[in-house]
């Protein structure tokens, strides 16, 4: 074969490499879809979960078994990067609603790090589960090749609530991050409801029912008023709580006691806080503090500051925040991948991209649930006529040399080659016109079947799968009946998932 050399200017190629290394790291690793919420390599983990059974109500298994599968399957990517992802899933700290159920030790808010994947183990939440993966076997989302086309994967998963707003997310890209702050999934599902029954509703009108971010950790946001601008873009300031606790009695030291922390300062900034509060007291910028001790455990944060006599506790408080991440700032991001390409969202735009999704999972759904039952239908009407017929049919198959020729005769009234006992039974057994699919359920059919009881059941099967249909085309005939089932579904999801809020939202002094 010759050799053939094509001459390029190398700046070219250059730029054109780097903007598909861009555009994959973009959209194929570093950025939630605005459909599910979810990175590639969550979805890929929470499928590989669901594959491998691992459902709520049943046993644990080892986090290298879920890695290995994730990895070997459907991300051929370094195994850390997926144990890290199943860690975050599963830390209520991190995740407003965490999808999965961690054994052993998962990090903590303090910034521990997970045990090895041998040692640890997980299974999916009852959440996850009724929430995220549930009709992915009725053809509600498509499904593509995997890296290799070996095995088949979601494009996204089938997720019943506005994940990208309820669990947040972050990433680096190239050239781009996303930084999109919890919330609270009752205030979400209200919000849903109400773009749902107005869809020209304003940002302000859903902050009423969505005032603003819940962090899993609490604290206070102090910038209600700038929320409304910062659902398009900017930056809010989250405050810790803080409790003062006065001496109990004269033995005792009056206290202040941190009990919730900025989402920020979750992980290393908990020991960072400790240390800057030293340095004001070894700088002596401060002499109000006695000690410090952090009495954290798995119940929460308890960061506990004696004070001495007749300290001034709000001077303290105010000095606290300018000098600590007691009061940080988080810069609000919404980047989500929209039909393949990065694009910067408010919150109503989330809404909207959300329920457009619901109104096609939903028609997919009930399509391949009416295909279901319409050949149920076909089949029970078979063995219903069938059954008023059946003297005929037992002597079409005891007439029949092979069950080909039966089955012709059922389908095509073809009665050449089997034995009948009379001239009518001929002439009827002619007349018939079962379809393929019913006279194969005849062939099938046991004998027990034609006891009374038994036939009766037949006809309260048929009658119930006459009424799905009626009930399944209603909903596909109307965007309107659609609409209540869907709502219907989240207020249910709101009854049974719901949580109070966490995180006060106040305009707070600077």
């Amino acid at each position: 074969m010759a050799e053939k050399i094509i001459r390029t200017e190398y700046s070219e190629v250059m730029q054109k490499s780097y903007i598909d290394y861009s555009m994959s790291v973009i959209a194929a690793r570093a950025l939630p879809d605005v459909r599910d919420g979810l990175k590639p390599v969550q979805r890929r983990v929470l499928y590989a979960m669901d594959q491998l059974g691992l459902n709520y109500d049943k046993p644990h298994r080892k986090s290298a078994r879920i890695v290995g599968d994730t990895m070997g399957k459907y991300h051929p990517h370094g195994d850390s990067s997926i144990y890290e992802t199943l860690v975050v899933l599963s830390q209520d700290f991190k995740k407003s609603m965490a999808l999965v159920d961690g054994h052993g030790n998962f990090g903590s808010i303090e910034g521990d790090g997970a045990a090895a994947m041998r040692y640890t183990e997980a299974k999916l939440k009852k959440f996850t589960q009724d929430v995220y993966l549930a009709d992915l076997d009725k053809n509600v989302v498509d499904f593509v090749p995997n890296f290799d086309e070996t095995e088949k994967e979601p494009e996204v998963l089938p997720v019943r609530v506005p994940n990208l707003l309820v669990n947040g997310a972050d990433g680096i890209a190239v050239g781009m991050t996303t930084n999109i702050p919890p919330h609270n999934l009752s205030e979400v599902v209200d919000a849903v409801c109400a773009y749902m029954d107005n869809e020209d509703i304003t940002t302000d009108e859903l902050m009423q029912l969505c005032p603003g971010p819940d962090f899993p950790t609490g604290g206070i946001v102090i910038n209600k008023s700038e929320l409304g601008a910062i659902y398009e873009t900017g930056t809010g300031k989250i405050r810790g709580k803080v409790v003062f606790e006065p001496a109990k009695n004269r033995s005792e030291k009056d206290k202040l006691v941190i009990t919730e922390i900025p989402y920020t300062m979750i992980g290393a900034n908990i020991g960072k806080f400790i240390s800057d509060v030293v340095s004001l007291i070894e700088t002596k910028k401060t002499t109000d503090i006695v000690d410090i001790s952090n009495e954290s455990s798995k119940e929460g944060i308890r960061i506990v500051l004696e004070l001495k006599k007749n300290a001034d506790v709000k001077n303290l408080e105010n000095l606290l925040y300018k000098k600590t991440k007691l009061e940080d700032t988080f810069g609000v991001n919404m980047l989500a991948i929209v039909d393949g390409r990065p694009e910067t969202l408010g919150i109503k735009d989330i809404i909207k991209h959300h329920i457009n999704f619901q109104y096609e999972l939903a028609t997919r759904k009930y399509t391949t649930l009416l295909e279901k039952e319409k050949a149920n239908r076909e089949i029970k009407e078979g063995l219903i006529r069938a059954c008023d017929i059946i003297d005929l049919i037992i002597e079409i198959l005891r007439g029949s040399a092979n069950l080909k020729m039966a089955k012709d005769c059922l389908v095509n009234g073809n009665v050449e080659g089997i034995k009948f006992k009379s001239e009518q039974s001929k002439k009827q057994a002619a007349g018939l016109d079962f379809t393929e699919k019913q006279a194969g359920a005849i062939l099938e059919m046991r004998l027990y079947k034609l006891i009374g009881l038994e036939i009766l059941n037949l006809q309260k099967e048929y009658d119930e799968c006459v009424k799905k249909i009626e009930k399944y085309e209603k909903i596909l005939g109307s965007r309107k009946e659609m609409a209540k089932v869907i709502k219907s579904d989240l207020l249910n999801i709101k009854k049974e998932y719901g949580v109070a809020r966490r995180t006060v939202i106040e305009d707070g002094e600077a």
